[in-house]
């Protein structure tokens, strides 16, 4: 059987070595005699899983002592609620809307305070990011929050905002591991994993420990609060065991890769060779402003939505999947994650080619 070349922007591409580890390991995890997801994650073997995968995560992003690795569940989206109910200590907040996924956080966060939305580019179909440089923060703002690449538009920060002096909180799904941050410049750095790093129905959070109280919104439920899940080191209840499992064979393959920096210049280099072809394309041109475009999810049309429609539809019979842009903006998205080799992109472009000279 062939493989694909999956350009879904998640669940997405995972490494070819790890899926084949994991088939390998599937009915019979080192000698227990059953498979990961059979296994309590009580027992010995699993609590080795999950250190080792916070360890290696932790080697990869440099993560300072005295921040907090969580895995937990329910998504990016369920941290748009919780993060509010932890951290909206004055019940105000401040949200830079570049998306429909910051655009969420937001709207959920005005359930629990004040969530002022301090700088936005809904006015052109989200295709850039705001200049951030000096923004109106609130004075008493318990955070400021960003979606630090946006999926569904194909933008990402190049750099951070200035919050001046307030605790920044950014949703990192789609860009996650796949260039070196500095975790201390965030409170909270989180992201669903089913981008860049595994299966669906894992959600990490890294969070500085002082942000770790008992002191939550009133009502906020027992699972809904950090403490809960950093006293009882992601284990309070059964995780996502078998996620987690995953998630720990892809930081050990990243960390064989030579780690971030090196994940940088791979997918710099993919997003280049697909950039580049589409500025001197005369079918498809880029959505974005080119200061501001992710390397991780690269978006584009031919101006014609029939013919987007029969590229997408084309391109599937060629081997490449899942090309469609997000219903709401239509086009076409390339997702382009750590697993995607360069060999993937270069096809991509082909066949781009191709279809230019037979439909101009």
């Amino acid at each position: 059987m062939k493989r694909v070349y999956n350009f879904s922007a998640g669940p997405a591409v995972l490494p070819e070595e790890v899926l084949k580890e994991a088939a390998d390991e599937m009915l019979d995890y080192q000698g227990s005699g059953m498979s990961v997801m059979e296994m309590s994650h009580r027992g010995q073997i699993f609590d080795r899983i999950i250190k080792e995968a916070e360890r290696d995560l932790r080697d990869l992003m440099n993560i300072p002592d005295n921040y907090k690795v969580l895995f937990l569940q329910g998504g990016a989206s369920l941290q748009f609620a919780m993060i509010p109910m932890n951290l909206m200590k004055n019940k105000v907040a401040d949200y830079i809307v570049t998306g429909q996924w910051a655009k969420k956080a937001w709207q959920e966060a005005k359930k629990y305070g004040t969530a002022n939305k301090i700088a936005s580019s809904e006015d052109q179909t989200f295709s850039y990011i705001p200049d951030c440089s000096d923004l109106p923060i609130s004075e008493d703002a318990d955070y400021v929050y960003i979606c630090q690449n946006n999926t569904i538009y194909g933008t990402k920060y190049r750099e951070l905002p200035n919050t001046k002096g307030k605790t920044l909180v950014a949703d990192v799904s789609s860009c996650f591991l796949s260039e070196p941050v500095d975790v201390s410049k965030y409170g909270v750095i989180y992201g669903g994993v089913q981008k860049n790093i595994g299966p669906a129905g894992v959600v990490i959070v890294i969070i500085r420990e002082d942000l770790i109280t008992e002191d939550v919104l009133p009502g906020t439920p027992t699972m809904l609060t950090y403490k809960t899940h950093a006293d009882a080191d992601s284990l309070y209840n059964t995780p996502n065991s078998y996620g987690i499992y995953i998630c720990g064979k892809v930081f050990r393959w990243l960390k064989k890769m030579g780690g971030l920096e090196e994940m940088k210049k791979r997918n710099e280099k993919k997003a280049a060779i697909l950039y580049d072809y589409l500025d001197q394309s005369r079918l498809f041109h880029g959505t974005v402003e080119k200061k501001d475009r992710s390397i991780m999810n690269v978006t584009f049309v031919t101006g014609n939505p029939d013919l987007d429609a029969k590229f997408v539809k084309e391109a599937k019979a060629a081997g490449l999947e899942n090309l469609k842009g997000h219903r709401t903006v239509g086009g076409m998205r390339a997702s382009i994650y750590n697993a995607m080799p360069v060999e993937g992109v270069e096809a991509l472009v082909a066949f781009m080619k191709k279809f230019e000279e037979e439909n101009l």
